[in-house]
């Protein structure tokens, strides 16, 4: 296995984490409802996703 023969300064480990950045979230609107919603995920407000409705992917609480 490759083993590093000296430590990495830390100007160069900055620079090389500098591009781990966080993407946001995709949001598109509802065709229903008009609220923001995740595209290919069915609606948290409404429960619809291509003009059906699931009432099961309504938002609840989670029991533990």
């Amino acid at each position: 296995m490759a083993v590093p023969k000296r430590k990495m300064s830390r100007s160069n480990t900055r620079s090389r984490r500098a591009n781990w950045k966080a993407t946001p979230v995709a949001l598109t609107t509802c065709p229903s409802c008009s609220s923001p919603t995740q595209p290919h995920v069915a609606c948290p407000t409404c429960g619809t996703y291509k003009g059906r409705r699931y009432e099961v992917a309504e938002r609840t609480e989670h029991q533990a």
